[in-house]
């Protein structure tokens, strides 16, 4: 995973007042649904204010961006595969999609789906959200904390644009 490529333009779906890079992309639009939030985030050179359980199309002609992100949020998407489908519409051929998640949530934000199965079926689920969405290669699936780790786990599911279209 280490060499996904993200850098140059990148797209943090679901976005905050934190954004996870070390090293931040040359350009980065931050997308969530609170201003103040996305205001306080030292990395975003952009931000826009969208919720996308209300409206799943992005605001972004296609191929925008060279890459997408999705930090531990996407367990509250309530149209995945809708989302899933359009990021692949502004994410340039060739470009990583990258999806990361941990247990922890916010149990009255998230789908009831996701409260109710395993650390593996969250896995399966986002993996399929890709396959369901078209425009993707088949999702690559990784834990990226080592097994014996002892704070939350953190899983990481990808895949990149260009695949085929539903």
């Amino acid at each position: 995973m280490d060499d996904l490529g993200i850098a140059g333009t990148v797209l943090d779906l679901m976005g905050s007042w934190v954004s996870h890079f070390r090293q931040p992309p040359a350009h980065l639009t931050v997308l969530g649904m609170n201003d103040k939030e996305l205001v306080a985030n030292p990395q975003a050179a952009e931000t826009v204010i969208h919720d996308l359980n209300a409206e799943p199309r992005l605001p972004f002609d296609d191929a925008s961006f060279d890459a997408a992100v999705c930090c531990v949020s996407v367990d509250y998407l309530t149209r995945p595969v809708e989302v899933f489908a359009d990021v692949a519409r502004v994410v340039r051929t060739g470009g990583p999609f990258v999806c990361t998640f941990s247990n922890r949530c916010f149990p009255s934000k998230t789908i009831r789906g996701w409260l109710y199965s395993t650390d593996e079926q969250h896995c399966t689920i986002v993996a399929k959200y890709f396959r369901l969405g078209g425009g993707w290669s088949e999702p690559a699936i990784e834990r990226r904390t080592p097994a014996l780790h002892r704070g939350d786990p953190l899983y990481a599911v990808w895949a990149r644009a260009g695949g085929s279209r539903r």
